[in-house]
């Protein structure tokens, strides 16, 4: 493990809270949430607690953080899919939207957490670099969606936000959960596999033919 060197500036303070979100990538990618803890994310790092305080305060931060880098991520990749200049017909775009949001799994996976739990014990500031980010993605996809699809701007967070949130509800349901699977193996009831993708393709084709109606 290397040995821990205090940042003194703002691109060494990059790096270590690059380091400190692989630990919890990591840990993310084997455990459930609530056995990940700032002693684990200290303990991967070869850190002391005392020393991971140096640039977080909570373990919400972390995935605070993590998230943020998933929003970025998602919609990159979503104004990529859906370029400025070629209108869409919903199944078109549904197709693309679906082939970006099965990419960015983890984006939605860490929304199962986001609004209970990890907005609940960040601080303000952290918060407001968040949303701040969040809605500048927003009013891209208020300029792009128009374009591709005519969807009314007004019309487009509620789109996003349908999408946002059927996506968490069922990308669970394609993660292992080792309890989940044991509970269900003693009722035997057996689960039926979820192709996300599918999923999201209707979804997102039924969501677009609706808001992409003309609103009296």
């Amino acid at each position: 493990m290397a040995e821990f060197i205090r940042a003194r500036s703002p691109e060494q303070k990059g790096q270590r809270l690059d380091e400190i979100k692989g630990a919890v990538r990591r840990q993310f990618a084997e455990r459930p949430y609530h056995e990940i803890t700032l002693t684990t994310i200290a303990e991967e790092l070869g850190w002391s607690r005392a020393n991971l305080y140096k640039y977080v305060t909570t373990k919400e931060e972390i995935f605070l953080l993590l998230t943020a880098d998933e929003l970025d991520a998602y919609f990159e990749a979503l104004l990529a899919a859906l370029p400025e200049g070629h209108e869409l017909v919903p199944a078109e775009a549904a197709d693309a939207w679906a082939d970006v949001a099965t990419a960015h799994q983890e984006y939605f996976r860490l929304g199962d957490l986001l609004t209970t739990i990890v907005e609940t014990n960040v601080t303000v500031e952290r918060l407001m670099d968040f949303k701040r980010d969040y809605y500048a993605h927003v009013d891209e996809m208020r300029e792009r969606l128009p374009q591709v699809l005519g969807i009314e701007p007004e019309r487009v967070e509620p789109l996003l936000l349908a999408i946002y949130y059927h996506a968490t509800g069922i990308v669970s349901s394609c993660w292992s959960n080792p309890l989940i699977a044991e509970a269900l193996r003693r009722l035997e009831i057996g689960r039926p596999e979820t192709d996300f993708r599918a999923e999201m393709r209707d979804f997102v084709g039924m969501c677009l033919k609706h808001y992409a109606r003309r609103q009296a």
